[in-house]
């Protein structure tokens, strides 16, 4: 299960980014939860002249699989 129910609805990186963020939120309020946000942007930030469309939506499931992972830890 997805940490938050509209992970099925992402579809492109802005809706990913937008997710992860408000699955950021959920966590405790601090150092976790800035770490959390900055890895999120860092990684936007290395990913963001991937063109290959087959390569971003793999670069989408891992990345709810990843946040998934976090939720429940």
């Amino acid at each position: 299960m997805s940490p938050l129910p509209q992970a099925e609805l992402v579809r492109s990186s802005v809706q990913l980014y937008r997710y992860l963020l408000r699955c950021c939120r959920r966590l405790p309020p601090g150092p976790v939860q800035q770490h959390y946000r900055h890895a999120i942007r860092q990684s936007f930030k290395v990913h963001a002249d991937e063109d290959d469309p087959e390569r971003i939506q793999q670069i989408i499931k891992r990345a709810i699989e990843d946040a998934d992972w976090v939720m429940n830890k």
